[in-house]
């Protein structure tokens, strides 16, 4: 039975903590991409991943490093229609706010349509039907798969999977190393 399983990468070295003007964003939206993983991943995540036959994962470090701790060759994985949906930010202003109130600010906004500075919610959508299309033609060769990806964009590829009709959650765990399983036919479980 073809399966595949979405997993979030590790804890990023940014955190999204503090207060940022809106003319601070564009670096650590910056630092955030670039951004090393400081975590190892839970025993449930090294063990539902290590029955994958092929790995797949974004072409981000915290992505590609994800993929090494959970003992996979991230050179040969990493493809960046896997990448996280880029958050639309301001590049001036003096406004602060906490940046988990810029985050589901900005997270609305590009839900309504704005996409300044990152990728619009409609590209990101039409991204994560090719990406799903990607990991169902891998899981048909290889069972299972197992993309190391992100929070949004695994989220958006869950819905495509579950449209196409694989079960499983429908909305993936947004937690570090959380795993969520889609199969063909059966039911899908949640990890954490």
């Amino acid at each position: 039975m073809p399966r595949i399983i979405l997993i979030r990468h590790g804890r990023p070295a940014v955190a999204l903590t503090g207060r940022a003007r809106a003319r601070e964003l564009a670096g650590i939206a910056r630092a955030y991409q670039n951004a090393d993983i400081v975590d190892t991943p839970p025993p449930a995540t090294l063990a539902i991943a290590a029955g994958a036959k092929r790995v797949v994962c974004s072409d981000l470090p915290r992505a590609r490093q994800s993929a090494r701790a959970l003992g996979f060759d991230d050179r040969q994985a990493a493809e960046a229609v896997f990448r996280e949906a880029a958050l639309p930010h301001f590049s001036s202003g003096a406004l602060t706010l906490p940046i988990s109130v810029w985050l589901t600010l900005l997270r609305l906004a590009w839900l309504a349509g704005y996409a300044r500075n990152g990728e619009s919610y409609r590209n990101a959508r039409r991204r994560a039907r090719i990406a799903a299309q990607r990991l169902i033609g891998l899981a048909a060769e290889f069972e299972p798969v197992v993309l190391v990806g992100h929070g949004v964009i695994n989220y958006l590829i869950a819905r495509e999977l579950r449209a196409q009709g694989w079960s499983g959650p429908a909305k993936p765990d947004h937690d570090f190393w959380a795993f969520a399983v889609y199969q063909r036919s059966g039911t899908g479980s949640v990890g954490d």
